[in-house]
C-alpha cells in the first residue's frame, strides 16, 4: 500500500499547460494520481448538454491520451466525488487533493463538500483559481459589495491580473502508484449519442488541448488583425472560435490572454493593436460572466433583479419551436439557429439577434432560450449563457435595455450584406439576389418564382409582423413598468 499520493481532481480545467493545480501536485513530489468524476449530482443546467457531452467525450479522450504519453494517465470514475476520493485513500490514506475551483453552483457545492470531507478524513486540500483570471471573492466595489456593471469591473480586474507568464506543460509526469488502478471505460459515461447526429460537430471542430492550441494560432496569424472591424460579420471567418476550448478549459483564460497581450506587443499597427484590445475585453466579459455567477448564484434560473419574475411573458410552443428548428420566416435569425443546431456553435452577433427576436419579437421567457442553446451549444458555458440571456431580456447585471429590440431585417442587410451567411444556412434562399435575400415576403413575385421560392412551402412566411411585435413587446414592457413592483432589486 502506498502511504501517500497526490490526486489532482480535473473538471473543466482538461490541459497540461497552465495547470496550477496539476502543477502545485507535480512540485509535492509524491505519485500522482488524475481523477476526473463523472457525479450523478451535477443534474438540470449542470449537467452538459448533448453538444456538450460529445465535445467532452473527445476532450477526455484527448487529455486522456496526453497523460498517457507523458507517462501517467486519466483515471475516471462515475460517482460522488467525495466517495470516490474515501474509496482512493483506503489505498493512499495520507493524500493531498488539487482542483481548479470552479463558478458553477452545482460544482461549488460538490467543493465545499470536499472541503469538509478532507477536514474529517485529515487530508490537505489545496484550491486554485486556473479557470479564471482572478479569485472572484477578492473583487467589490467601494461600498463591499459585488460588482454588477462592467466598466468598473474591467477598470479594477486590469489592475488585478496575473503575472505575464503562464505555467509550462510537463514533459513527463510521475507515473501512477498503483499498476491496478482502476478507470471506467469512457464510453461506460455515454456521452456520445445513440444516433449519431454528431457529423456537422466532427467537420466543425477538434477537440483537446492540441485542437486549442491550433485554433490559437490560426487566430492570431490573421483574423485577430481584422477583429475590431469585422467580429460582428457573421459571413467572415474573423472570430476566434476558442469558446469551447475556453469552456472546456483545454485553453486557460490566463495563458490566452498573455498570447493576445504578447502579440499585441509584437504589432505596432494602431488598427490591429485596436483589435487585440477589443478582443482582450471579450475575455474580460467572460470573466465577469463568471464573476456574476459565482455572487449570484441564483441567475441559472431566475433573474438577477427578482421584480422581473413578474415580467408579461407569453407561452408559445408553436412558436418556440419555429425558432428552435430555423423556420421562423426571418432569414438571419433562422441561419444562425441551422447553424447552431449543424456546427454546436453560433455567432455572438446572430447569438443576440435570435435571443431578441425569441425574448422581444416572440416575447417567449429567456429561460427557454437559455435551455435550448445549453443542449445544442458546443460552448454551452454556464457563466456565459446565463449572462447573455439576461443581457438581452434586460433583467441582468449590465444589461441592455428591454426596449432595445433588434430588428431582424436591418440588422441582416448591415451584418450580413451580400447574404453569404444566410446562403449558407438557409440555402432555400441562396437563388435569392442580396436586396432581397433579409426579407423574401417583399421580393417581387417573379423573382421569386425565378429562386424556387414558394413562401409557405419551400421556405415559412414570417411567424409575426416584425413592427406589430416590437410594439406589442413594448407594451409589455409598459405594462411592466407600471406595476407596483417593477422597481428593480435584487433577488
Amino acid at each position: 500500500m502506498t502511504s501517500s499520493a497526490s490526486i489532482v481532481l480535473f473538471h473543466t480545467d482538461l490541459r497540461l499547460a497552465d495547470n496550477p493545480a496539476l502543477h502545485a501536485a507535480l512540485h509535492r513530489g509524491q505519485p500522482l494520481i488524475c481523477l476526473y468524476v463523472w457525479d450523478p449530482r451535477a443534474a438540470g443546467f449542470a449537467m452538459p448538454g448533448a453538444a456538450s457531452r460529445w465535445w467532452l467525450h473527445h476532450s477526455l479522450q484527448s487529455l486522456s491520451d496526453q497523460l498517457k504519453a507523458a507517462g501517467n494517465g486519466l483515471i475516471i470514475r462515475i460517482g460522488k466525488t467525495c466517495e470516490v476520493l474515501s474509496n482512493l485513500l483506503k489505498d493512499f490514506p495520507n493524500s493531498h487533493v488539487f482542483w481548479n475551483e470552479s463558478c458553477e453552483p452545482t460544482s461549488r457545492k460538490i467543493e465545499t463538500d470536499i472541503l469538509s470531507f478532507s477536514e474529517t478524513e485529515k487530508i490537505e486540500a489545496h484550491r486554485f483559481h486556473g479557470n479564471t483570471l482572478i479569485d472572484p471573492s477578492t473583487l467589490f466595489t467601494q461600498t463591499q459589495k459585488p460588482y454588477r456593471v462592467f466598466t468598473p469591473f474591467w477598470k479594477r480586474l486590469q489592475g488585478m491580473l496575473p503575472p505575464s507568464r503562464s505555467l509550462s506543460v510537463p514533459r513527463t509526469l510521475p507515473s501512477q502508484p498503483l499498476e491496478t488502478l482502476k478507470s471506467t471505460p469512457l464510453d461506460s459515461l455515454k456521452l456520445l449519442p445513440t444516433i449519431d447526429w454528431a457529423e456537422g460537430l466532427r467537420e466543425s471542430w477538434s477537440p483537446g488541448e492540441d485542437g486549442a492550441k491550433k485554433t490559437l494560432k490560426k487566430f492570431l496569424r490573421n483574423p485577430v488583425t481584422v477583429y475590431a472591424v469585422d467580429r460582428d460579420r457573421p459571413d467572415l471567418p474573423h472570430t476566434s472560435h476558442l469558446s469551447p476550448h475556453l469552456h472546456f478549459g483545454e485553453i486557460s483564460p490566463g495563458k490566452l490572454w498573455h498570447a493576445l497581450q504578447h502579440a499585441k506587443q509584437k504589432n505596432h499597427k494602431a488598427q490591429d493593436r485596436k483589435s487585440y484590445d477589443a478582443y482582450l475585453r471579450q475575455i474580460a466579459w467572460r470573466e465577469f460572466s463568471r464573476y456574476l455567477l459565482y455572487h449570484f448564484p441564483h441567475t441559472v434560473d431566475d433573474p438577477l433583479y427578482s421584480t422581473y419574475q413578474a415580467f408579461p411573458w407569453s407561452n408559445n410552443a408553436h412558436a418556440l419551436r419555429a425558432w428552435e428548428k430555423g423556420l421562423t420566416g426571418f432569414p438571419i435569425v433562422d441561419a444562425g439557429m441551422r447553424e447552431l443546431w449543424h456546427t454546436g456553435w453560433m455567432h455572438n452577433r446572430v447569438r443576440m439577434l435570435t435571443a431578441s427576436f425569441l425574448t422581444k419579437d416572440l416575447l417567449l421567457p429567456w429561460q427557454k432560450g437559455a435551455a435550448w442553446f445549453w443542449d445544442t451549444l458546443v460552448d454551452a458555458d454556464l457563466a456565459n449563457n446565463t449572462m447573455g440571456w439576461q443581457w438581452v431580456a434586460g433583467c441582468g447585471a449590465d444589461a441592455s435595455p428591454f426596449f432595445r429590440i433588434f430588428n431582424p431585417i436591418t440588422q441582416g442587410i448591415k451584418f450580413d450584406p451580400d447574404g453569404r451567411y444566410v446562403r449558407k444556412w438557409v440555402p432555400e434562399l441562396s437563388d435569392l439576389p442580396a436586396p432581397w435575400i433579409h426579407q423574401p415576403w417583399e421580393a417581387p413575385p417573379l423573382l421569386l418564382v425565378e429562386a424556387n421560392i414558394t413562401l409557405g412551402k419551400t421556405y415559412p412566411e414570417p411567424i409575426v409582423d416584425h413592427a406589430e411585435a416590437r410594439n406589442r413587446a413594448l407594451s409589455a414592457y409598459r405594462q411592466f413598468k407600471k406595476s407596483k413592483n417593477s422597481q428593480p432589486s435584487l433577488s
